[in-house]
Order: C-alpha cells, then structure tokens, then sequence
C-alpha cells in the first residue's frame, strides 16, 4: 500500500498561514513540511518550485476574497441592503480564516511594496472588491459621490479594523460597528 499524500489544498494552507505569519520569506518548502508533518518529496508532486507554490497561494486568496464571497452573498438571495447584511458577516466571520483572513490580507498588502506582481494581482483584487459594493450600494444611493464613500469606507473598514486600537467611550468596538453598518446602509 503506498503512502498517503498530503492534498494540494494543505501545502497551499500551510503557505498562506506561513505567509501571514513571516511574510513571503517565510514560505519556505522544508518548514512547511515539517509544520505539515510529512517530507519535503511530497510538494514536489504538486509544485515545479516555491513559484509555482506561491504563485498558487495567491491565485487561492484571490478566489478566496472575491469569487467564493460574492457567490456566498449572492447565493443568500434578498435585495442589496440585505446582500451588504451577508457581506458584512461573512467578512466579519472570515477574520481568522486562512485564506480570507485579515492577516493573509495584510501579508499580500506587505509584500506587493515589494513586488510588482503582486501589487498588480492586489489592485485587480481590490478593484473587483470595490467594484461589487458599488453594484450593491448603486441600487440605493442615486449619488455616485456617496457610492463611492460608502464603498471606500468599507473597504477600509476591512482593511484596517483589526489594525485600530481605539477605545469608544462607553461604547464596545461591536457597538460601534453595528452603529457604522447601520450608517452605511442607509437610504
């Protein structure tokens, strides 16, 4: 009987958590192995190289954080308010995922400083991000101004909320978001 292979699936798991933990540097093919449990021969049945790996990390994440959430979202049904509702859920619940987490997000952020590649991938990411919450945002807000601020804000919101160590006064960082998802939504 022969050996049971580690699935494509865990290599590119294990990157994007390493890739969340240390940054691109820290995708190495021994260490994932070792985090993995198993030798370093088995990535080599999937993977040409670390390239190809991370080339496929990258392509995961951005299926991740667009295609598999606007299919959630829409698969819900309901009109865009109601959408916006889902898509703020499945954001919030998504925090500590690993591939749609906020940490890998900030990992690819980081290191498309670096790499051309990468911060042409991010913008064709984040563009089609922006580009889905303004086709929910457009069927209640006639002012493209507000469309876009609203969007912004979101985004960003996504972005950065984990990042902001505020406190609300007699508020909790769930109240406030509560409070901001109902702004948002407004007519």
């Amino acid at each position: 009987m022969g050996a049971i292979r580690t699935p494509r699936g865990r290599w590119v798991e294990e990157g994007l958590r390493a890739l969340a933990e240390g940054g691109p540097e820290a995708v190495r093919i021994e260490p994932l192995a070792q985090a993995l449990g198993v030798s370093k021969g088995g990535f080599y049945g999937y993977f040409a190289n670390r390239d190809a790996l991370l080339a496929e990390m990258l392509d995961t994440w951005e299926r991740e954080v667009t295609d598999a959430v606007i299919e959630r979202v829409e698969s819900g049904g309901g009109d865009p308010r109601a959408k916006l509702e889902r898509l703020f859920d499945i954001v919030r619940d998504a925090f500590g995922e690993p591939v749609t987490g906020t940490t890998v997000d900030l990992a690819i952020r980081d290191w498309a400083r670096r790499d051309a590649a990468v911060a042409e991938r991010l913008r064709r990411t984040d563009n089609r991000r922006m580009e889905y919450l303004r086709s929910l945002f457009r069927s209640f807000c006639p002012d493209e101004a507000d469309v876009e601020a609203r969007c912004m804000l979101v985004f960003a919101l996504r972005v950065a909320n984990p990042l902001i160590a505020a406190d609300h006064g007699t508020h909790t960082r769930a109240d406030v978001m509560a409070l901001t998802r109902d702004w948002l939504l407004r007519g």
